[in-house]
């Protein structure tokens, strides 16, 4: 079967409905677990987004960036470096959970994604205490998956 590509800003629920046209991709793309993906990606917003698209002030109000590959955490990285800097000049944590593209994988990293976040969420000073809590947090990856974290402090 030929693969599907859509555009970025390209709604879930359109990009669902024509993974799902006859009943064979129906099968097909239930069965690779695509459909599952749009579901999921549905549930969080409307369409994909193109981080570089996003105006810096938009960008900006972002105190953690997470990225499930580690070019994606390249590619986030370097557009923050590329960019003017905001009046407000705010620290951006950036942080990579190198996670395996495939369903089983994201929903499997996804937990572990929201651990991460309940810790930062609740530290007292997210600028002063978030390497603190990413090394924690590291540590007891280590005994559980052997994921690979990295963490990058930007200015905007």
């Amino acid at each position: 079967m030929e693969p599907r590509i859509f555009k970025f800003g390209t709604p879930y629920e359109e990009m669902f409905q024509s993974l799902a046209v006859t009943p064979e991709d129906e099968a097909y793309f239930t069965r690779n677990g695509v459909l599952q993906l749009c579901q999921r990606g549905a549930a969080v917003k409307r369409a994909p987004q193109r981080w570089q698209d996003m105006p810096s002030g938009d960008v900006s109000k972002h105190n953690v960036v997470i990225a499930f590959e580690e070019r994606i955490f390249d590619a986030v990285m370097e557009d923050l470096q590329l960019r003017e800097p905001t009046q407000e000049f705010r620290p951006i944590h950036v942080i990579c959970l190198d996670t395996k593209d495939n369903p089983h994988e994201a929903a499997r990293q996804g937990i572990v994604a929201l651990r991460l976040c309940w810790m930062l969420e609740h530290s007292q000073d997210l600028d002063l205490e978030a390497a603190e809590i990413i090394d924690q947090f590291q540590q007891e990856r280590d005994a559980e998956t052997n994921i690979k974290i990295l963490y990058q402090v930007c200015y905007l």
